[in-house]
């Protein structure tokens, strides 16, 4: 192997320490957060192995200056079909650890300051569709709650619809966060920028839950463990979104057979915008929605719910009648590949 410079083992440390210390604890940032910061990274580095032709020897920090970034956005959108909006992610994460790099060492603040110039894609903004209450209620009766899979399915399709909650806020869920037995039954949730939301549960959705948790639990289930947990890891390890929304596409596939306002690629992000659109429908005002859904402020929910001039003015009103109502340091070991070298995921051609 070749000698390797100094600045190649810097790096290394900077990429293990931001995501294994600074990120998780420091930054306190999700699971979900540290998972794309760490696919950005090594996306990154796969680029700079294959498309530039870089190893362990011939790491710089000038390899993550703009000139290098904005190829990289194009190898990402050439050779891997990544979307506008995946670049921009991917930009973005990439920003994040640069940004990292200068608050360590000022000699670098250059490299962050030149990605903040690099423009973001272009990208046409979708509109959520939700569904009707007679889709979700077709959707609800397609798991076959005779195997363990359709009963865990449905709870989990209860538990979102019930409380319009993000995916990854129901399957981070602990048993700790559940109180069930409660004059007024509820859960906690934690989300974005760690805030706590506390949301009630109707008599249905803890039916639910109690069934699922006697059949999938202990008699005294472990307070640390996952509501919906991984079968292949144990209780101590939540089960994937992308787990839970390939399941989903199976049963909207069924359901739209049976109800054409299924929409065949749904994914669950769609199941909270129909039930912030029904609680709409039913008069709830616009700012008890805005809460449940976790937005930082109102005019968020607003374009969430793609809600028009004249449905703005209603939706205000319900609320002026409420008011009157009352990983290993691999950088240490000796390794060929730029990846191993760095501590990140090998990228797999596709």
């Amino acid at each position: 192997m070749k000698k390797v410079h100094n600045e190649a083992y810097k790096l290394a440390q900077y990429i293990y320490n931001w995501i294994q210390v600074y990120s998780p604890s420091i930054q306190s940032n999700s699971s979900h957060t540290i998972k794309v910061y760490t696919i950005t990274l090594s996306l990154f580095v796969g680029f700079l192995e294959k498309a530039k032709k870089l190893d362990p020897s011939s790491l710089r920090f000038a390899c993550f200056s703009r000139e290098y970034i904005e190829d990289w956005i194009l190898w990402l959108k050439g050779k891997r079909n990544c979307s506008p909006e995946t670049c921009n992610i991917r930009l973005a994460a990439l920003r994040a650890f640069l940004k990292y790099l200068a608050e360590k060492d000022l000699s670098h603040l250059s490299l962050y300051q030149n990605s903040t110039l690099i423009p973001r894609q272009k990208v046409t903004k979708k509109k959520v569709m939700g569904m009707s209450k007679s889709a979700m209620k077709t959707l609800m009766s397609t798991p076959d709650v005779s195997t363990r899979t359709g009963q865990r399915d449905l709870s989990i399709l209860v538990v979102l619809y019930s409380t319009a909650a993000r995916i990854d806020e129901i399957l981070s869920l602990k048993i700790k966060q559940l109180h069930l037995d409660t004059a007024k039954p509820y859960i906690t949730v934690i989300g974005k920028r760690n805030k706590i939301r506390t949301l009630y549960l109707l008599p249905k959705a803890i039916a639910h839950l109690k069934k699922y948790l006697k059949e999938f639990h202990s008699v005294t289930p472990n307070p640390e463990a996952y509501v919906f947990y991984s079968r292949n890891k144990g209780i101590l390890e939540k089960t994937t979104p992308e787990g839970i929304n390939k399941q989903l596409k199976r049963y909207a596939h069924i359901a739209h057979q049976i109800n054409n306002e299924v929409p065949v690629d749904l994914h669950a992000h769609q199941i909270r915008h129909a039930k912030a659109s029904h609680w709409l429908e039913d008069g709830m005002n616009i700012v008890q929605i805005s809460f449940l859904l976790g937005h930082a402020n109102l005019q968020t929910t607003m374009v969430y719910l793609d809600i028009t001039t004249e449905q703005e003015t209603r939706a205000l009103a319900t609320l002026e009648d409420e008011n009157q109502k009352n990983i290993t340091k691999k950088w240490k070991s000796q390794a060929n590949t730029l990846a191993a070298f760095l501590g990140v995921k090998e990228i797999v051609d596709k």
